[in-house]
Parts: structure tokens; sequence; C-alpha cells
């Protein structure tokens, strides 16, 4: 039976009154990237966040727009391989605004609360199913992956600058669960995505 691979990607937006929204900047491509490869190996759904990118054909698209939206969309699936590389907003407004927030009724507060994090809880129900995490880190970038990698009980993290965000090509380092880390050369997004794929592979979870 082939492998259930879950993926999701791009970035989550947060409002604040109908118009605007909190984000980041993230493109999406590496989680397309990953979908488009995962689908030699098995059956895929990716799940995404508000992206340029055209769905590859093939695979089952759930289009989201919130961190809730995508916390209930992946919460609800089954898969085997979890590959998390959507930037989902850790925080977001207390309160939305039902009407467009004007200048003159705004008094420079902002009160942010976090949003639930799905890796985190992924890690908490995982019995038997892979689960794969994505790091973008401004510094101490093999620090804090393998911190990641620990508090949410990963099998695998893939690490990278976040400047790598909007290109189209990566340089990760990939940290596991027995301690191993590898550092790949920079390479287009879509090689980054069949190199991760070949070490899920090895993992033993997929033909």
């Amino acid at each position: 039976m082939k492998p259930r691979f879950l993926i999701t990607a791009g970035p989550t937006r947060e409002f604040l009154d109908p118009i605007r929204f909190i984000s980041n900047r993230s493109s999406g491509k590496m989680g397309y990237a990953l979908a488009r490869a995962a689908r030699r190996h098995g059956n895929v759904t990716l799940v995404s966040g508000p992206v340029a990118l055209k769905p590859p054909p093939g695979v089952t698209f759930v289009p989201v727009t919130t961190a809730q939206e995508m916390a209930e969309a992946v919460l609800s699936h089954e898969a085997d391989i979890v590959i998390m590389t959507a930037a989902v907003c850790d925080f977001r407004p207390r309160r939305m605004a039902v009407r467009k927030i004007k200048k003159t009724g705004f008094d420079g507060l902002l009160e942010l609360v976090p949003t639930v994090d799905i890796l985190a809880t992924l890690g908490k129900r995982k019995r038997h199913q892979l689960l794969v995490g994505f790091a973008a880190e401004t510094d101490a970038l093999e620090a804090n992956a393998l911190d990641k990698l620990r508090r949410k009980n990963l099998d695998l993290i893939v690490a990278n600058d976040a400047r790598a965000m909007e290109a189209d090509t990566n340089r990760v380092t990939l940290l596991y669960r027995d301690g191993r880390v590898e550092r790949l050369p920079e390479m287009s997004k879509a090689r980054v995505a069949r190199e991760i794929l070949r070490r899920v592979n090895a993992l033993g979870v997929a033909p």
C-alpha cells in the first residue's frame, strides 16, 4: 500500500480587520516542490495557505487562510508521513474588528495571542507516523532547529536561513532524531525536495 503524505505549504494570514492581516514572506515554493516530488512515492494531500502558485496535478489540494483553518485541515487528515513546511503565524490579534480600523480610532496598541501549535500537537498525537518539520531561522540555525525537533517530537527537521523563503534555491541542514546532522549544498528547491524524500525513504517509511 502506498503511504499517505500530508504536506503543508505557504503562510497563514491572521486578520486585524476585514482588510488588514498579519502574515510572513513564505512563498510556498518548498512545500509545492515537495508535493510534486512526493507523488512518485504515494498519495499526497497538500494543505496550503495563500500563495501565487498553482496546485500540482495529481494531489488532493486543501486551500486555507488562517492558522486555525490550517490546524483543522491538518488534524482532520490521516497520514503516514507529515511534512510541515508551512510558515504558520505564531500569533494572531486577540480580536478581529468587524469594520476597517481607522487611524483616528486606533490607540496604537495591538494585542496578540498565540495561535495553535500544529506541529507540537502532531508530535503529541504521533504513533507510527513520520513527522518532518521545517525551521526558518535568522540566527543559531542548528541550535534552534535541534530544540524544535526535541520539543515537538519530530523524526527529522529541515533547517534553513529565513532568506530562502522567497528564493528558488535553498541550502538546508537536516537534523535527525538520532542525532545525525547532514548539511546539503545550495540547490534548487525541486532538488532539495527530492533529497528530502530520499532521506524519508532511508528512514524506512516510504517505498
